[in-house]
């Protein structure tokens, strides 16, 4: 969301550097993402000044041209060579000076250099108005009034607006913050806090108190026919109104937060809806048949063709705006394409309403439509700000397209009432982990709009605005005064409390960190994608595990549809991402939740424990883990937007799992390290530093039961449980993201690896007293060989001094025999007695290459 820091000051008179407004506001939870310039003109006619011609001859190898002098009040005047046919001597007119860049109406900028043209030498240039971007005509340069004065830069002059415009990254619980107004009061709140000084600091709104009706009838009758959908609808008529193009003040506005201006009614319903966060619609009043205003859901098969000329078929719960007989409007969503207001609409009907958001949300969603005003709708508006937002735009359209106003038609016959909430102030002291004063609640309660009905000494009774419809408990409150008073304001806050007596015991968070701490050390980054994901990924990719997907109801978007079964896509299009920002090198790790319908087999493989007692209608059943990894049941409700036809709901299962990314050169080039690409040895190491720091003892396998990988190993648990699987990822794959280049990837059962994680008993050993010594062997074997019978045979071979097996390398490919694979393998010799010799550790490695040879073909790599 885009706010433009001019506008919002003409309600909050402040002086504040743009950019501590905005750390300001982000330390109350709207967080500026971004402060951006605004010029009303492109480039604010930096470098333009107000010249003066003081002669004018004909350039002496060019009929069209002519040299010229110009004034611009710096001393000598300039040598400007002119094609324009109509400069002269005593014109004031608009100078580019050497050094400034242009940007016209049409084309790309430009800079202005000292150039010779045709012989003569040019220190700038006269211009014309598309030249500097403020018009189309290039007919001439532009010439100005006898009086304007010499050197007067040229913003100056054409009164150019320089503003400041800031990118919020609202979440969605935020609908009393969409718009200036509503930032304004967070500002103002965060500023009387924090800052200090401004007690008489005051939010400044704009005033309706002139409306004055001329018209004592509203000539348009209002039925609204479904008051759960619209539950507040305003309405009011604007005779022989003017439409024209807006003010430069308006356009400015709407130029500066993205908007594109349309025409001065238009204009004000936009400027109206980004100014208190209401939308308005604008019908043309003499398109409305028989003067009749219907509020109606849709009729079965009724069809309806929007502003953007698509004809759409209608859901019989779609809300419209009709007249006696059609549709104008999907309400709160897109507008009609016959009913708008056009350059010869002489009157207009001007709608303030409040929808119901659900109904927005779905007729918005079902449509695949997204406007602004559906964005607001969508998620809730103020509906006492109704008809506030219709005075005040009446006004403006009076003001700037003229017109006489109407009687407001006001239909709301079930007031929403207030939020009532009781707060403690123990319980606001207990969660922020500080005493807060009183008086500082009271005052910030007082900012935020948040009425106290009744004091006690133990607490408050509080009515809530119904500007702010996120705030429905005590711990809503509480947020509120906290982000207000500032989290850094904590004492403690970003100091790390720990226990005088430590416990042995490592709970899952610790052991999160540990592992975080461990891979962050090794050069990867931590991402966090939406739980939310494309269901479309698994159908396509891997079809036969789609039917457990957990699907959305009315998703926000068709790539936000499904609950994510695997932390691969998200992953992968942050790889994907970054390789389009041309970041190659990449080394990701996310921790993040899974889900999948019915009670499948837990990776633990236990059957989820079905749900006891039955459940009872408007429940479904949640399998989760717990903190030690232990499957449990729950009953929640409402049901799982998603029960099949039969009215079953089935149950979904939520686990834990931690995945790891590798593309591109394992590390950066150093003058003492080449920089290689990463290999399968690279993923395959990261995933055994994982398990080793978490005590884990685990068998290498050949990978099963994915079709993720284009080959890939995994670990499993002595009795068989599958702690991780990793490898590269197929090809298929990772064309479905659009990525040219290899990446690796692993996937741990983060629930299995908390419950095997041998930290919380640890054993202590003596220190071998011999050396150990390593030895390699690199081996040609069939595809159909697995790993673990090599590592099998290894140990039959050898069970005094081989100690360990390792498989640092699998590779296919260019050298590779048809039908072969290739294994690096890694030996770790260790006499507990005595120290090896040379003789001992060749004959051992003959036994096993032997071995190896007869048992199952394989051959030494040269």
């Amino acid at each position: 969301m885009d706010i433009s820091y001019n506008w919002l000051r003409q309600y909050l008179p402040i002086n504040l550097d743009v950019n501590e407004a905005a750390a300001l506001l982000t330390g109350s939870g709207l967080e500026v993402e971004k402060v951006i310039p605004f010029s009303s003109v492109e480039g604010g006619l930096e470098g333009l000044v107000i010249g003066e011609v003081l002669s004018k001859e004909k350039h002496p190898d060019a009929d069209r041209l002519n040299c010229t002098k110009v004034n611009i009040g710096t001393g000598e005047p300039l040598d400007i060579v002119c094609g324009a046919p109509n400069v002269a001597a005593g014109q004031k007119v608009v100078v580019a000076v050497v050094g400034a860049k242009l940007y016209p109406s049409e084309g790309e900028p430009f800079e202005i250099k000292k150039s010779k043209i045709r012989g003569q030498v040019s220190e700038g240039m006269i211009c014309a108005e598309d030249e500097i971007g403020l018009g189309q005509g290039h007919d001439g340069i532009m010439v100005l009034p006898a009086d304007v004065k010499v050197g007067t830069p040229a913003s100056e002059y054409f009164k150019i607006e320089n503003d400041f415009v800031l990118e919020i990254g609202l979440t969605p619980n935020r609908a009393d913050a969409m718009s200036h107004i509503g930032v304004a009061r967070d500002l103002r709140a965060v500023i009387r806090e924090i800052k200090g000084g401004h007690e008489n600091l005051k939010l400044e709104w704009p005033d309706v108190m002139g409306y004055s009706a001329e018209l004592k009838e509203n000539p348009i009758a209002i039925d609204v026919q479904d008051l759960e959908a619209c539950p507040r609808y305003v309405g009011l008529y604007i005779q022989g109104i003017e439409v024209k193009p807006s003010p430069a003040w308006l356009q400015n506005r709407l130029k500066a937060i993205g908007a594109r201006p349309i025409n001065n009614v238009v204009d004000v319903t936009n400027f109206v809806l980004h100014e208190l966060g209401q939308p308005l619609h604008a019908f043309d009043a003499d398109k409305i048949k028989d003067h009749k205003v219907v509020v109606r859901t849709a009729k079965t098969g009724e069809k309806f063709t929007t502003l953007d000329e698509v004809e759409r078929d209608l859901n019989q719960d779609d809300l419209m705006i009709c007249n006696a007989s059609d549709g104008m409007c999907i309400a709160g969503v897109f507008g009609g394409l016959n009913s708008g207001v056009t350059e010869k609409t002489k009157n207009v009907f001007l709608e303030s309403a409040y929808f119901n958001p659900v109904s927005i949300r779905k007729t918005a969603k079902r449509h695949g439509l997204s406007t602004d005003a559906s964005f607001r709708f969508e998620r809730g508006i103020d509906p006492e700000t109704v008809v506030y937002a219709a005075k005040r735009a009446a006004l403006l359209i009076q003001e700037v397209a003229g017109g006489k106003l109407s009687v407001i038609t006001d239909i709301y016959p079930n007031p929403i009432p207030h939020q009532k909430v009781e707060v403690k102030f123990a319980n606001i002291n207990r969660l922020i982990g500080q005493d807060i004063p009183k008086e500082t609640v009271l005052s910030i309660l007082d900012d935020l709009g948040i009425y106290v009905e009744k004091k006690r000494e133990d607490g408050l009774k509080l009515s809530v605005p119904s500007f702010k419809n996120d705030v429905t408990r005590e711990a809503d409150v509480i947020e509120e005064v906290l982000r207000v008073y500032g989290y850094d304001r904590i004492l403690g806050s970003g100091q790390l409390r720990v226990p005088l007596i430590a416990s042995n015991k490592k709970s899952p968070e610790q052991l999160r960190n540990l592992v975080s701490d461990a891979l962050t050390a090794q050069g990867f980054n931590e991402i966090m994608n939406n739980s939310l994901t494309k269901a479309s990924y698994m159908d396509k990719l891997f079809p036969e595990q789609a039917n457990a997907k957990v699907e959305i109801l009315n998703p926000l978007s068709t790539d936000l549809n499904a609950m994510r079964q695997s932390l691969l896509f998200g992953g992968l299009e942050s790889v994907s991402r970054n390789i389009r920002h041309q970041n190659l090198n990449c080394k990701f790790y996310e921790f993040g939740n899974l889900y999948e319908t019915s009670p499948n087999p837990s990776k633990e493989g236990k059957q989820a424990p079905p749900l006891t007692p039955p459940r009872r209608e408007g429940e479904f059943a949640v399998t989760r883990s717990d903190d030690s990894g232990n499957v449990k049941s729950e009953r929640t409700s409402p049901p799982l937007e998603g029960a099949g036809a039969d009215g079953v709901v089935w149950p979904y299962s939520e686990h834990r799992s931690l995945a790891l990314f590798i593309t591109g050169r394992w590390q950066k080039e150093r003058w003492n390290a080449a920089a290689g690409n990463a290999t399968f040895h690279h993923i395959h190491g990261a995933v055994k530093s994982i398990l080793n720091r978490l005590g884990i003892e685990a068998q290498l396998h050949d990978v099963t039961g994915t079709k993720a990988y284009a080959y890939g190993m995994e670990f499993r648990t002595k009795d068989g449980k599958l702690l991780a699987n990793f490898g590269l990822v197929n090809a298929d794959v990772l064309e479905a993201f659009d990525i040219d280049q290899e990446v690796f990837y692993a996937d741990f059962d983060w629930d299995l690896v908390l419950k095997r994680s041998a930290l919380n008993s640890i054993e202590v050993t003596e220190l071998a007293k011999y050396p150990s010594v390593r030895r390699d062997l690199a081996l040609f074997v069939d595809k159909t060989v697995k790993y673990a019978q090599l590592e099998q045979l290894a140990f039959q071979t050898e069970r005094n001094i081989l100690k360990e097996v390792d498989l640092f390398d699998v590779y296919e490919g260019k050298g590779v025999p048809e039908g072969k694979r290739s294994y690096a393998m890694s030996f770790i010799l260790q006499d507990e007695k005595a120290t090896l010799n040379d003789k001992t550790i060749e004959k051992t490695m003959n036994r096993l290459q032997q071995r190896f040879e007869q048992e199952v073909g394989a051959v030494l790599r040269g």
